[in-house]
Order: C-alpha cells, then sequence, then structure tokens
C-alpha cells in the first residue's frame, strides 16, 4: 500500500468508527449522554463534540495547503471554533449530522490528496499561537491518531453507561491478501 493508499483507509476507518460511536450514543437518552463522567471533556457529548471541534481546527490548517484549498473550502468558511471544550453542538441529533457531513468532506478530501501533496510541509500555528511546520503526512497521522485516541475515551464511557459499541480495531477494514 501507498502512503495515498494507508491515509485513505485510515480515512475510512474514521468514518466507520464515528457511525459506531454515534449509533451506540443514540442508544442512551440525552440526560446519559450529558452526564459529567469525569473524562477530560465531561460528557459523551463534550468528548464528541471535541473531536469534532479538533477536526474542525485542523482541517481548516490543512485547508491552507495549495492542494486542497478548493477540497476543503467548504469546511475552511465554517464558523472558527473558540476553544477546544466547545460545544459546537447541545444535542446528538445535530452533533451527528454535522459529523456525517465532516467525515464526507474527509474522505472525499483524502481521495483527492497525492503523494507529492503528503511530502509537503505545513506551517500552522496551534491553538496557542506557536507555529508548526511538519510534514503533511505526518499531520494527517497525528489527525487520524487525534480522533482514535478520543473515540476510545467515548468507548469506554458508553461501556461504563452499558453500551456495547461492537468491534473497533482498524484490523476489521484492512483487507485481506494473497501470498505470492
Amino acid at each position: 500500500m501507498s502512503q495515498k493508499e494507508h491515509l485513505e483507509l485510515l480515512a475510512t476507518y474514521n468514518q466507520w468508527m464515528n457511525a459506531k460511536i454515534y449509533e451506540a450514543a443514540e442508544r442512551l437518552p440525552a440526560a446519559d449522554l450529558v452526564k459529567d463522567r469525569g473524562a477530560f471533556f465531561g460528557s459523551i457529548l463534550g468528548t464528541l463534540n471535541h473531536i469534532l471541534v479538533a477536526d474542525m481546527i485542523w482541517l481548516k490548517r490543512f485547508a491552507t495547503h495549495p492542494a486542497c484549498q478548493h477540497t476543503l473550502q467548504a469546511v475552511a468558511d465554517l464558523p472558527d471554533p473558540t476553544s477546544l471544550d466547545q460545544l459546537l453542538f447541545e444535542d446528538l441529533g445535530s452533533l451527528t449530522e454535522q459529523r456525517n457531513w465532516l467525515d464526507r468532506q474527509i474522505i472525499r478530501w483524502v481521495g483527492e490528496l497525492s503523494e507529492d501533496d503528503l511530502g509537503a510541509i505545513l506551517s500552522y500555528r496551534n491553538t496557542k499561537g506557536i507555529p508548526g511546520n511538519k510534514r503533511f503526512a505526518s499531520l494527517l497521522l497525528h489527525f487520524f491518531n487525534h480522533q482514535t485516541h478520543h473515540r476510545g475515551q467515548v468507548s469506554t464511557l458508553l461501556s461504563q453507561a452499558g453500551v456495547d459499541i461492537g468491534v473497533t480495531d482498524l484490523l476489521a477494514l484492512i483487507p485481506e491478501e494473497t501470498q505470492a
């Protein structure tokens, strides 16, 4: 697999896992979704909002890459999040709708990247204004890893609330290969 194909797999995994997490969260009453469970972002809904906020922040940075400006324009046009713990949506239905839309944008965007695009250096500023200059492909790995990290937290919170989300391993999406 090429670097691009690996990133396409991660984008597909991201969409698949978000669908599983959100479907599982729908099994809980609204009060359970907003209940403070002692997690870093408080509740299940708070953590799901954080993942969306962080994705938007990174995608807006990625939109400054010349090869991404057109594909990510709709994301770049969204209002900037004001903090990492911002509750963009206070109900699961609206959050799910935005998550599904954003996941479709991610799939389309990653599909349009070239191997050459991945080797570029992206200059950006973090949320504290500190400048960074990092290889684009490495930033994409961070982007997908960050999602996985926080989905793991949500998976634990759902499990503690009595909801099983099922298989979560990336391995489930890696195709079988025939030996030569």
